[in-house]
């Protein structure tokens, strides 16, 4: 594999025609090594717009979808960040690039030990990785300027709102296939949130232990 043609492509032919346009998000996608964060036997499929297994249940987004979120995060330097969802850490890795501090939460041990590998061996260090369960908010006494869910919820728990700063944006992908809306509320005041539906998209999995509605049963 060309890695540096595959990330061409992958900019010029998949991302930029969805609309992304900003200059760091893309100039970051294209210095970061994309294949270095998939699995070994994955990495001719670093580059391509596909979803990749990481097992246990876990995928990486499609780089599109990626870059989408990235953008619509506008993270800057004093941004705190929480993440649901280290998986690979690639994105973990792209949000430490822009962000101030990046504390990323992942229900597998197994993945969250690959992304601190992967995170250490280039060098990145203003990321803290926990294990956890946090598919219904995660309560650690801190408040973060952003919050990220990487997998769908059926329903968004009013626990990651409340662990926004006022002014801090929380990103998520809402509902059950085929219907599936990309989020961002915002904290405006202590007590009052804009929602705001940023685009439709295809399913996502679930986090593992994600709340749902109540099923009516006959």
């Amino acid at each position: 594999m060309n890695v540096e043609q595959a990330r061409y492509f992958m900019i010029e032919q998949q991302i930029r025609p969805c609309d992304v346009t900003d200059s760091k998000v893309l100039a970051l996608l294209k210095h970061t090594l994309r294949d270095q964060f998939v699995p070994q036997d994955a990495r001719q499929l670093a580059y391509a717009d596909i979803r990749i297994p990481l097992g246990q249940g876990a995928a990486m987004w499609t780089p599109t979808l990626e870059a989408q979120v990235l953008q619509a995060l506008q993270l800057t330097r004093s941004d705190q960040v929480l993440e649901i969802g280290t998986g690979s850490g690639y994105f973990t890795a792209l949000m430490a690039a822009l962000a101030g501090h990046v504390t990323s939460v992942e229900i597998e041990p197994a993945l969250s030990q690959a992304a601190a590998e992967r995170l250490a061996a280039h060098q990145i260090n203003n990321v803290t990785l926990e294990v956890g369960d946090a598919a219904q908010g995660w309560d650690d006494g801190k408040k973060y300027d952003v919050i990220v869910l990487t997998a769908s919820t059926p329903l968004l728990p009013e626990t990651f709102h409340n662990s926004l700063n006022v002014g801090g944006r929380l990103l998520a992908i809402v509902g059950e296939g085929p219907v599936m809306k990309m989020k961002r509320v915002t904290r405006m005041a202590e007590d009052v949130f804009e929602s705001v539906d940023l685009m439709g998209t295809y399913e996502v999995a679930a986090l593992r232990n994600a709340k749902s509605p109540e099923r009516f049963v006959f």
